[in-house]
């Protein structure tokens, strides 16, 4: 499966609703005309009204008179994110989009407890990659919310990335809890947890998918890898998840996959009551029309 699948699978779904915070940023309204012309979603833009209409104009004018984009004028960009979750909960929209405002600002408003999106579980991000020369997609997680995760938070991350994944249309997922080796060794608490989440895949605590680790990512990723090391696992080598132990390593994972593997890749945040398309302020106006995509997917669960 490539991101452009994703893509398709989105537009043959029924037309949905976005709700962007602080629209008024050129890759956001980049995103928003292509998603338009394609016909894979509508869009109440929330922000400057002066500022996004302007953007509209410049580059895209037929948009700017369009019936399926409406832009709301906010003032403040607080007011623009908690207005656009309040969009969600009144279910005129069915996904939130992160526009031209700092990450904890929308989150703010996700986490209110008058109106926000919580479900009581860990939000996380999952990233989807298409590596050139890699068979498949890599979905990556967490390389965006949990700083330091404990054994807890790990499995809600993993059901976070499995939801993922089967809204993809993968049934079955492979999880790779990622460590530095594929023992466990109580000096490194990556791979206590990994054996912890196996065990509970095992035990049908976690469900819908077989979770193996630990497991360095060679093993996770090369099946040639992991018979040079003898491993037998359903998951060594053929991996559809990536379960990192610390908000570093994905990091750092996500941004080699970027900046040398030269990526392509969609990102979501999972665990709200709404898809969330949270992508950085530097990210293309291609990667955010890729998350967006994988936002709207999560209806054909």
């Amino acid at each position: 499966m490539k991101l452009d699948a994703i893509m398709e699978r989105a537009i043959q779904l029924p037309r949905q609703k976005v709700a962007v915070a602080a629209a008024e940023d050129p890759e956001v309204i980049e995103a928003v005309a292509s998603a338009v012309k394609m016909g894979l979603a509508d869009f109440l833009l929330f922000g400057n009204a002066e500022k996004i209409i302007e953007l509209l104009r410049n580059n895209h004018h037929d948009l700017a008179v369009d019936e399926r984009v409406r832009v709301i004028h906010t003032g403040e960009k607080a007011t623009s994110a908690e207005q656009a979750v309040r969009a969600i909960i009144s279910k005129e929209a069915t996904v939130l989009m992160k526009g031209d405002i700092q990450t904890a600002a929308i989150l703010k408003a996700v986490l209110n407890k008058e109106y926000g999106l919580r479900t009581g579980r860990v939000l996380s991000h999952v990233g989807v990659f298409e590596v050139p020369g890699y068979d498949r997609l890599i979905l990556v997680t967490d390389a965006g919310m949990n700083i330091t995760p404990d054994l807890e938070h790990k499995a809600q991350i993993a059901i976070n990335a499995i939801e993922t994944a089967k809204a993809l249309g993968i049934e079955n997922p492979k999880v790779a809890p990622i460590a530095a080796l594929e023992t466990i060794n109580p000096a490194m608490a990556a791979t206590v947890d990994a054996a912890a989440l196996t065990q509970m895949n095992r035990r049908g605590q976690i469900a819908g998918c077989v979770i193996d680790g630990p497991l360095a990512l060679d093993n996770a990723v090369s099946s040639i890898a992991a018979a040079h090391k003898g491993i037998k696992s359903e998951v060594a080598g053929q991996a559809d998840i990536l379960l990192v132990p610390t908000i570093e390593v994905g990091n750092a994972l996500y941004k080699s996959l970027v900046y040398f593997a030269k990526a392509k890749v969609g990102g979501v945040i999972a665990g709200a009551a709404a898809p969330i398309v949270l992508t950085s302020r530097a990210d293309t106006a291609e990667s955010k029309l890729y998350s967006l995509a994988l936002a709207l997917c999560f209806d054909s669960k």
